[in-house]
């Protein structure tokens, strides 16, 4: 090889490397302005746990939460089976999946730009006229248009694609996340209802049976009027609820098998509602805000960052010349028997330069578009980290509040069951009116109400924690 082409080669490596470095700026450090530990402490330690947790076997979470697969964390097998059969056939979690196959195309594409295309062509050639008909027969291997990517132009292109398909990714393991904690919370709010439609359902045929007595005493002139009809608004009431729950719970099952993607065999649907058996263990004290970068939305909108950062690349480099090479070598003859016969090679070379001096302010307006496309995706990715700080200081303060809640509504339903008892007890002996039990029946049918509503928030608070602080997508089980 000749020197001076030696020396060509050098200074073209050489470019390139330097071309790539100089005109890819430097990834801008984001500043989210959030505090680096929780406003609040998390609070579902040992102390505000369900006293039945560990009764249940229940194994409490360790490590960092995106670490923790979704069969480690939910333990009930009925819903496990739920969750899988959702990861199989949820058509929005399969939508995702096929954008990351289009994403991945897309990359090998512009991945494609940085390697010479080479291609074999056949020409036949027939001229005629005046002239006796002549033809030509040629067969070549070519090159086209590969270009020499002295100052990284096509490797930021392609480096773009590769930031935007794994965002893509990084987008479909948020819809998985989203949709586990999706199946969940409707699994654990049918079951929720089931357990009101059974209390609706043992209220009315209680209640039923304390009218019909009370329309017998009626009769025989114990109590008045006033009283046997308010003894009916607590039937009436109840039947209501019985019509209302039962509503709920179908809307519930619908809702789920929308999720699913498929028939649901009723074995895997909840028969009741049971703290224990939802399988939502405590997660760890100490949680440090850097996890919120484990979150798959905001890992996707670094990629998007990246992304945009490598087009400032793209679009500096356009400013410069741009070499294209062309070329091809192969055979040609007049006769098709002696194509490949020696004496008949043939080769071409076409280099083309191609240097901007003036586009009307298309390439300065090409940079800013780019730059400005950065800072927005810079802003989108301060703004992601913030609002997952917000989604998770706020499911810490409920786990407070709810916890607290739900032991004020623990005490409150064991105080309703006594003060019913013993009401009904002084209205048999014709100690205390009608009106008397009448209220103490009220107050033990909202509390018992009450408290399911209470077990269903904390738990679907749980939940949402879960799926706030990332975790659900890293399956080892």
């Amino acid at each position: 090889m000749h020197k001076p082409l030696i020396t060509a080669l050098a200074m073209a490596t050489g470019l390139f490397v330097s071309g790539c470095a100089m005109l890819e700026p430097r990834v801008p450090e984001a500043a989210p302005a959030i505090a680096a530990q929780w406003p609040l402490p998390p609070t579902t330690s040992a102390d505000t746990a369900l006293p039945s947790d560990t009764a249940a076997g229940v194994p409490a979470t360790a490590g960092p939460v995106a670490d923790i697969g979704w069969r480690d964390f939910f333990v009930d097998p009925r819903l496990e089976q739920l969750i899988g059969l959702s990861l199989q056939n949820n058509r929005d979690l399969r939508v995702a999946m096929l954008n990351v196959e289009r994403a991945r195309s897309q990359y090998r594409i512009q991945r494609a730009d940085r390697m010479p295309s080479l291609a074999v062509g056949a020409d036949l050639v027939r001229t005629g006229g005046d002239a006796p008909v002549t033809e030509t027969y040629s067969a070549s291997l070519g090159l086209a248009q590969f270009e020499l990517d002295l100052f990284g132009r096509v490797r930021n292109l392609s480096h773009a694609a590769l930031q935007r398909f794994f965002a893509t990714e990084e987008s479909r393991r948020s819809a998985q996340l989203a949709l586990i904690a999706e199946v969940a919370n409707t699994y654990l709010t049918l079951s929720a209802d089931r357990e009101l439609l059974r209390i609706s359902e043992a209220t009315l045929a209680t209640q039923e049976t304390s009218y019909e007595l009370t329309r017998k005493r009626h009769e025989l002139g114990a109590l008045s009027a006033l009283e046997l009809n308010q003894s009916r608004t607590v039937v009436e009431t109840a039947r209501s609820d019985v019509a209302r729950f039962a509503g709920q719970v179908a809307q519930d099952t619908n809702a789920l098998t929308l999720l699913v993607g498929a028939t649901i065999d009723p074995a895997l649907l909840p028969e009741a509602f049971a703290p224990q058996s939802s399988g939502l263990a405590a997660l760890p004290t100490s949680l440090p805000s850097e996890v919120l970068l484990r979150r798959p939305d905001v890992m996707a909108a670094e990629h998007q960052l990246l992304a945009a950062n490598a087009n400032i690349g793209a679009a500096r480099a356009a400013f410069f010349p741009s070499i294209s090479l062309t070329g091809s070598v192969g055979s040609a003859s007049n006769e098709l028997s002696g194509l490949f016969e020696s004496g008949n090679s043939v080769w071409t070379f076409m280099p083309q330069i191609t240097l901007p001096i003036f586009q009307g302010g298309r390439l300065r307006a090409n940079l800013g578009m780019a730059t400005a496309e950065r800072d927005i995706a810079l802003a989108q990715y301060e703004k992601s980290i913030q609002a997952g700080f917000r989604e998770v200081a706020d499911a810490l303060a409920l786990s407070r509040t709810l916890a607290d809640q739900r032991l004020a509504q623990e005490a409150l339903l064991e105080a309703a069951t006594r003060s019913h008892e013993l009401s009904q007890a002084r209205f048999d002996a014709g100690r205390d009116s009608y009106l008397v039990l009448l209220d103490a029946q009220r107050t033990l049918y909202a509390a018992q109400q009450s408290l399911v509503a209470t077990l269903l928030a904390e738990q679907a608070n749980r939940v949402t924690l879960y799926k706030v602080l990332g975790g659900g997508w890293v399956e080892s089980s």
